[in-house]
């Protein structure tokens, strides 16, 4: 397998309220896009990897990820993203189009940089499910739920996270026919859902693939981190 992640980082993230970008923010030794890069960077069969970054945190986010990243393949890319995460997804596969065109990429995975602790081993089942069905999602059951009246909602509801992974030539296809249509999705799986014909996998996640939200999500978080 050939492959791509893209690491978005390109959000604002003022819901933590600490007053930086939170996956600036240091988690143990690393702050949390670093921690996502490293991963990205070992997962085997990953050729390249893109990182989206906000206008304006370039030096800030180059400067953070420097620890993990070497002269060894895979190489690390920046780019910067837009105002939504479309638009940052879109600046992403604008740098990978001629190695997805050339077929030198079969899978592009799109990870936030705010989910510091998803596995290899979680990468790996997403990339692989995606190279044979289309495209792979990892998915939580969401227990306990009620809706807005109180009444109970469906136990088999589940939560959708991060990486999400689709084959390169139908996801780059899907966001030029967005682009053509001016069309924005919050999430990539709806994109592909719109443009491709592709089944799209549910692969089961771990508990440990925990999204810094909230300032209460930092506090796990750094129960997690490993120093």
């Amino acid at each position: 397998m050939r492959a791509a992640v893209v690491v978005l980082a390109a959000g604002a993230g003022t819901r933590v309220g600490a007053g930086v970008n939170k996956v600036l923010l240091p988690l143990g030794r690393l702050p949390a896009v670093a921690r996502s890069v490293k991963t990205a960077r070992a997962v085997p069969g990953v050729r390249r990897v893109v990182l989206v970054v906000r206008e304006g945190e370039q030096d800030a986010v180059r400067a953070a990820v420097e620890p993990v990243v070497s002269d060894e393949p895979p190489e690390v890319a920046m780019a910067v993203g837009g105002a939504t995460r479309h638009a940052s997804e879109w600046a992403a596969l604008s740098l990978l189009a001629a190695d997805i065109e050339s077929g030198d990429l079969d899978v592009v995975a799109l990870h936030d940089a705010a989910r510091p602790f998803a596995s290899v081993t979680l990468y790996d089942a997403v990339l692989a499910a995606a190279l044979e069905r289309g495209g792979a999602i990892p998915v939580v059951p969401l227990h306990d739920l009620v809706s807005v009246a109180g009444t109970p909602i469906p136990h088999d509801l589940v939560g959708v996270q991060t990486p999400q992974a689709f084959r390169a030539a139908d996801l780059l296809r899907a966001h030029r026919d967005a682009a053509a249509d001016g069309f924005e999705a919050t999430d990539t799986a709806a994109i592909l859902s719109r443009y491709a014909d592709l089944p799209v996998a549910a692969v089961d996640s771990d508990g440990g693939n925990l999204k810094i939200t909230v300032a209460a999500d930092l506090v796990v978080a750094e129960l997690l981190s490993d120093g």
